[in-house]
């Protein structure tokens, strides 16, 4: 009997054993994933449209790069969709009747959601502009950011604090968690291609009489030159020619000139610059080793070898150690957020903390009575109308058995009335939760 074709260029490899499934899972599992969505569509302007295009540029690799968004989808539908498709991250852009615009940063699938008021911010096209020589192609979003967190724990802070401590560790861990973790022993240096920096202010008495939380990010590429040499002669480097563009970095000519210390020496040579230009504008030196080959043995330098004697001449102790120069070039988008509510479930819990409404220990106490209520009686409604549906799915295949003519239609019907409830119930939560923001941000403008 011939062989079956097995086709290896369109169709994933079936996993052979059990463990490699299970382990591949987990590694799915582990990697973090997002998705950037503007709630409201169009709606929200073109500005902030544009400014969520520039922050899935910046959460790429592991984000929904290419999503569309409709005016009719809501919440649920993206939470729906979070656990197949392994999402873990939340980045909600909306705009508020006063025209703020704000960011909600939430965990699939139970929380906690932070939200953030966006003061101000600038796109990419905008910092590209102010740039001299802007950063543009290349291959750094194939790989995720490095992520540098500055003051995010400050000293003095205590629980009794305007912001606690443990919200300052919970927001630690909410940002922590954006990116896979980077293994030093293990992640080559040249993965490592941008760092998204997230900067907390701080008062003039740090870690004391903090009353706010406000984060500043950047995003920025890293570019590494050889130091000691001049502009010229790293014109002619094979290896930095490989990381240009062609158009940029072709090779100068040479023919009108006698000597090879013609285009070295003279500044008006070609048009270039003098060739004392060895500095680079930037202060951080660092030194790379060199990715160096190895010479294969034969049996007997092998032999040699394990007798102590010399080791061959081609077999040197050469590190490939160079010392390169370090700088960033900012890409975009530029953030300032305040913190201004922290929910425990997603998008829809308890409020743990808020920036500008104080409650008493009785209130409290009040509040947490009407929330277990409310959620009792939500879970009570849902078990109902999950029994009706049962039910009459049972009368409808009695009916089937039986021979009585039932359409589909019908039956669609009476689900989609059992589920109104719960539908017109998860609007409502969501109404409120919009106009909780638009009061939020009153007060704020007052």
């Amino acid at each position: 009997m011939a062989k079956r074709r097995v086709k290896k260029r369109t169709h994933r490899p079936v996993q052979a054993s059990s463990g490699t499934v299970k382990s591949g899972a987990a590694s799915m599992s582990r990697s973090p994933k997002s998705m950037v969505i503007r709630i409201g569509a169009s709606e929200v302007g073109s500005s902030v449209s544009q400014l969520v295009k520039d922050v899935r540029l910046m959460m790429e690799p592991d984000t929904a790069s290419r999503l569309k968004e409709r005016k009719s989808n809501k919440l649920k539908d993206y939470t729906t969709m979070a656990g197949p498709l392994g999402v873990t991250h939340f980045l909600l852009f909306s705009k508020s009747s006063t025209g703020n615009t704000n960011m909600r940063l939430a965990l699939t699938p139970r929380g906690p959601t932070l939200h953030f008021k966006i003061e101000n911010y600038s796109l990419c096209k905008d910092i590209a502009r102010a740039q001299k020589h802007p950063r543009t192609g290349g291959q750094d979003h194939k790989t995720p950011p490095l992520l540098v967190m500055n003051n995010f724990n400050s000293p003095g802070a205590t629980e009794k604090s305007k912001v606690p401590k443990h919200l300052e560790s919970l927001t630690t861990t909410v940002f922590q968690s954006l990116f896979p973790p980077i293994s030093p022993q293990a992640t080559p240096l040249t993965s490592i291609r941008r760092i998204m920096l997230v900067n907390r202010e701080l008062g003039p008495a740090t870690g004391e009489g903090q009353d706010s939380y406000v984060l500043n990010i950047r995003h920025y590429a890293i570019t590494t030159k050889k130091t000691g040499i001049s502009k010229r002669i790293r014109r002619l480097d094979a290896t930095e020619l490989r990381h240009k563009d062609k158009k940029k970095s072709a090779i100068p000519n040479l023919g009108k000139l006698d000597d090879a210390a013609d285009y070295l020496l003279d500044p008006s040579a070609a048009g270039y610059t003098s060739a004392s230009e060895t500095e680079l504008d930037t202060d951080a030196e660092v030194e790379v080793a060199g990715t160096t080959t190895k010479k294969v043995l034969n049996k007997r330098e092998l032999q040699r070898m394990k007798a102590g004697e010399k080791k061959p001449e081609k077999m040197t102790n050469n590190t490939g150690v160079e010392k390169r120069a370090v700088k960033l070039v900012e890409l975009g988008p530029r953030m300032k957020l305040r913190l201004t509510k922290v929910e425990e479930g997603m998008c829809g819990g308890r409020v743990m903390w808020h920036a500008f409404r104080s409650k008493t220990e009785a209130e409290v106490r009040q509040m947490d009575a009407a929330w277990h209520k409310k959620t009792k009686e939500k879970e009570q409604r849902k078990k109902e109308q999950k029994e009706n549906v049962e039910r009459k799915k049972a009368e409808k295949a009695k009916a089937r058995a039986n021979g009585e003519a039932v359409s589909d239609d019908e039956e669609e019907e009476d689900e989609d009335e059992d589920m109104d409830d719960w539908s017109d119930e998860y609007d409502e939560d969501a109404e409120v939760e919009d106009q909780d923001e638009g009061s939020e941000d009153e007060s704020m403008e007052e």
